[in-house]
């Protein structure tokens, strides 16, 4: 029981202002349809943690610290930069895309939580607790307990978003967690 109650704060606690709260929140703005996107956040979340804990058992010690804090910056560095990029998200008159809000929300949910701090969070706790299914099914219950009221008020308060504001703010936000990640080192260490 230790495992699940220790896997679901700490994951709870990482995504709340994260990247995939933020996607939640524009799922439920655009599609408003909320079990459509939970069932998605949820599949998604079962699917990647349960391949972030097994790896987590199986790498523990294959990458250096160093080597690692590396690549966790370029990605959030690159996800702002991508984030910058206007997407049919933010245009009320484009198309819905053609599968659905499960689908969409699956997908999208399933990429952007790789090399997330929630999937980080999912390995370093595999790696350190047994068994692994508590530690899936705490992290995923942590992922839930954090992103399905951000669906609901989503939905319900899509029409007042600023949108593009949002995307900016993601933007810079994973900008200057990308250059944290670089200089928190040096920060700790004087």
């Amino acid at each position: 029981m230790e495992t699940f109650l220790v896997s679901t704060v700490a994951v709870a606690i990482a995504e709340i202002g994260d990247k995939t709260q933020l996607l939640s929140l524009l799922l439920a703005a655009r599609y408003r349809r909320f079990w459509p996107i939970a069932w998605g956040i949820l599949i998604a979340t079962l699917l990647n943690h349960a391949a972030a804990a097994w790896i987590g058992t199986l790498v523990a010690g294959w990458f250096s610290p160093e080597a690692l804090r590396w690549a966790v910056a370029a990605s959030f560095i690159a996800v702002a930069l991508w984030t910058l990029v206007p997407d049919k998200i933010d245009d009320d008159a484009a198309p819905a895309p053609r599968f659905g809000a499960f689908l969409t929300t699956t997908v999208a949910f399933f990429l952007a939580e790789i090399g997330d701090k929630t999937q980080v969070a999912t390995v370093v706790l595999a790696a350190q607790y047994t068994p692994l299914y508590w530690v899936v099914i705490g992290t995923t219950v942590g992922m839930m307990l954090a992103n399905l009221p951000v669906v609901a008020l989503g939905a319900k308060f899509a029409d007042r978003l600023p949108l593009t504001y949002a995307r900016w703010a993601a933007a810079a936000l994973f900008a200057c967690l990308g250059v944290w990640v670089l200089v928190s080192p040096w920060v700790s260490s004087s």
